[in-house]
């Protein structure tokens, strides 16, 4: 082995372990690689930065911004009234991953979501089913449909540049079209079947009441009217509390060292975690208050408010960035009463937590506020729903244009990236979105993460790397069993996936995948579908893919509830490939 392999593989052990791990963000992880492997000289500067001009980078902001005109559009919401008519929980869930599935086809699946999430949740309470038992077949369904099309997920378009790059053909607009058909009716009919038994049956909220469910991270201000002066803060929850218990106190601005050891004074902050109900009951019994530092936003005493759930989603410009640091509170007009991040226990004041997708925000504000705030890019209100209007017009230029660019694509009349960006520039033209509204509708996260890895995958075959582990697999597996290698791969892809970002996992496993189909004599299209297949279908854990992390939250659901009913879809998923991959490309 080189030196330039040594350090190549040094290289790809620390971004592993920095996805695994999540130290940095994504994004920065995948900058931090660009700069490495260029620096130690192992690609070209001109190398180093295809990846911004590759054509699957490049497509993939351009179908995030189709996907926004068609969600801004409303037309989506259409779908949300006709589930709500539908009654039984068996039909629900099928025509609802159907349409899930056939969408995710052609708009980015993490858009899909976003617009089924509060209308999911909204027919589960009218047909008094937990949400619970939804969410996590739209998640999946969101997965099925986007492995459908060359355009259905940025997984596949990566996988399509990576083989580009490598100077192979790539893949056509529908060529995955008959393999993902397959992979969609088994993982439907497993959720119809298995899946309704594995499935959690988590409360449903209680339209009545609107009790928050999960368990809720909250910041209580003392003044001077509290009963909690002078208790100790193991003695400040009242003893009929039991799901609810005190984390740190602050004085000003700093952690009290032994917390339970002292006693409360005026100013105080108590940092709270519990069930919403319990919480509640706090708060009235000790007489303590919300949000001290934003109290100018009450305004008028007797206007109606309401509460309701944020959750953050992925691309939310939120990300990684502290309430206070936003100034979120002062410029949405509304005041942030709790955070709920299942399976953390989080031990800072609400402002200053950086917050992640996934996160929940408890908001108390106006009926405008709450409109306004449902508009912002990167929000979604899951517990609280009025229908978004449809704009006709706009609607029929974003559904027309998408078409469009697909059936341009597909006619082989030019380019996908040529089409898309040409609807891209059709929807600003035409006012059907705005420009802030298609930056906005960009994941630049991703972007970054497509433009920043590819490098390393040319650092990989610049070096011989890519080689030298594709011959030691062959000398594990043995070069006269195809399938066994296929195995391995989508075995491989699979595993990463659920440890890091599903399009980190495929950008580091396809140049392998080449390079052994290569050292085999074959063709490297059913490898690459492996990869394609297994990075875009992760079911076992809620941090797997982004779908999953934005149902985690909203279902109430456990990281076990993802395992129990994950695993199996997983392991039949696996099966399915070896069995079909060969059929529809031959090695």
């Amino acid at each position: 082995m080189s030196a330039d392999i040594w350090m190549t593989f040094a290289v790809l052990a620390g971004a592993v372990y920095l996805f695994v791990t999540e130290k940095l963000p994504v994004d920065v992880v995948a900058m931090l690689v660009l700069v490495t492997v260029m620096v130690l000289g192992l690609v070209t500067p001109r190398e180093a930065l295809s990846g911004f001009s590759s054509e699957a980078t490049v497509t993939v902001a351009a179908m995030f911004v189709l996907s926004a005109g068609i969600q801004h559009s409303g037309v989506l919401s259409r779908l949300g009234d006709f589930l709500a008519r539908i009654r039984r929980l068996w039909l629900f869930t099928l025509v609802m991953m159907l349409l899930a599935a056939a969408t995710s086809a052609f708009i980015n699946n993490t858009a899909v979501v976003a617009v089924f999430l509060p209308l999911v949740m909204t027919a589960a309470a009218a047909v008094g089913q937990a949400p619970s038992k939804m969410l996590i077949p739209l998640s999946y369904a969101a997965q099925f449909g986007g492995v459908c099309t060359l355009v259905g997920t940025s997984t596949n378009l990566l996988v399509h540049s990576v083989a580009q790059q490598s100077g192979l053909p790539g893949f056509g607009l529908f060529e995955f079209t008959q393999l993902g058909i397959w992979f969609t009716l088994i993982g439907t009919a497993y959720m119809l079947l298995v899946g309704k038994f594995l499935l959690p049956a988590h409360p449903a909220p209680s339209r009545e009441t609107d009790e928050h469910q999960g368990r809720w991270l909250v910041d209580l201000y003392v003044d001077e009217k509290s009963p909690a002066i002078g208790k100790l803060g193991a003695e400040v929850i009242p003893v009929d509390i039991t799901d609810a218990y005190l984390l740190e106190i602050y004085r000003n601005g700093q952690t009290l060292a032994r917390p339970r050891a002292t006693a409360v004074e005026v100013g105080d902050r108590l940092l709270v975690r519990g069930a919403w109900a319990q919480i509640e009951k706090v708060r009235k019994s000790l007489k303590l208050h919300f949000d001290e530092v934003a109290r100018d936003l009450v305004a008028d005493p007797a206007a109606e408010r309401v509460h309701a759930e944020v959750l953050i989603a992925p691309g939310s410009p939120l990300v990684n960035r502290t309430l206070t640091g936003l100034r979120f509170g002062h410029i949405h007009r509304v005041r942030v009463h709790g955070l709920q991040r299942p399976g953390h226990t989080l031990r800072q004041p609400l402002h200053k937590i950086p917050l992640q997708v996934g996160d929940t925000l408890l908001v108390d504000g106006t009926p405008e506020a709450l409109e306004t705030l449902r508009n912002t890019p990167g929000l979604i209100l899951t517990r609280e729903r009025v229908q978004p209007r449809v704009h006709g017009l706009h609607a029929f230029i974003s559904v027309g244009i998408m078409i469009g660019a697909i059936a341009l694509s597909a006619f082989e009349i030019m380019p996908i990236v040529a089409s898309s960006l040409l609807g891209c520039v059709l929807l600003v033209v035409l006012r059907a979105l705005t420009p802030e509204r298609a930056y906005g509708g960009i994941d630049w996260r991703v972007i970054m993460l497509l433009a920043g890895v590819l490098p390393l995958g040319i650092a990989l075959q610049n070096s011989g790397g890519a080689e030298w582990v594709a011959n030691s697999t062959l000398s594990m597996i043995g070069n006269s069993s195809p399938l066994l290698t296929l195995a391995v791969i989508y075995l491989l892809t699979s595993v990463m996936t659920e440890m890091m970002s599903n399009n980190a996992s495929a950008v580091l496993i396809a140049p392998i995948a080449i390079a052994t189909a290569e050292a085999m004599g074959l063709d490297s299209k059913p490898f690459l579908v492996a990869v394609a297949f297994a990075a875009s279908t992760s079911f076992a854990t809620p941090v797997g893919y982004q779908t999953n992390t934005m149902v985690y939250t909203a279902g109430g659901y456990r990281f076990t509830d993802f395992l129990k009913v994950g695993i199996p879809l997983n392991i039949l998923f696996f099966i399915a490939a070896i069995f079909l991959i060969p059929r529809y490309f031959p090695f």
